[in-house]
């Protein structure tokens, strides 16, 4: 039995050698994978920088007051943003109030939430000379209601692009 495995052995390994000489190896000259790979990244990066859109968002103030509360301190730091990003934008604060109080104390006060506006965006890096104030007192209420909702919106200082 043995000698038949090793004559079967003998002629199983000559054969299958023989084959294995007998087949061809093709080589096929291809670019490399990563150059392609770099390529499509390269046509895909954006050529302009995609600015933010200048949008400048309004802030309110508390009754008979002038003085930048927290939540629109942090709209205000946005709006520094906004305004580091266009370097040549100038922009007029408009201050309001409600309308409770004479025309004069409210032109007054309108003023001083306009400046008071300025002067945070001035301490936030925008230049004094980009920003002009102007005080409409009660003249242009946001919501025409007559109780403490609608007085609350129409207490605020909005930011228009010149």
């Amino acid at each position: 039995m043995y000698k038949r495995l090793a004559y079967v052995i003998a002629l199983i390994i000559p054969l299958a050698l023989l084959n294995c000489a007998k087949k061809e190896i093709k080589v096929v000259e291809e670019e490399p994978i990563v150059e392609e790979i770099i390529e499509i990244v390269e046509e895909e990066e954006p050529e302009e920088e995609v600015k933010i859109p200048f949008i400048l968002s309004r802030i309110h103030f508390n009754y008979d007051k002038y003085d930048v509360r927290p939540e629109d301190a942090k709209i205000l730091e946005k709006n520094a943003e906004v305004l580091k990003v266009y370097p040549d934008a100038r922009v007029i604060i408009e201050g309001h109030c409600d309308e409770r109080g004479t025309n004069e104390y409210n032109l007054a006060l309108g003023e001083k939430r306009a400046n008071s506006a300025k002067d945070y965006l001035t301490m936030l890096g925008i230049s004094k000379d980009r920003m002009s104030t102007i005080s409409y007192g009660e003249e242009k209420p946001f919501d025409l209601g007559h109780n403490e909702t609608a007085w609350s919106k129409n207490r605020r200082a909005e930011f228009v692009r010149k």
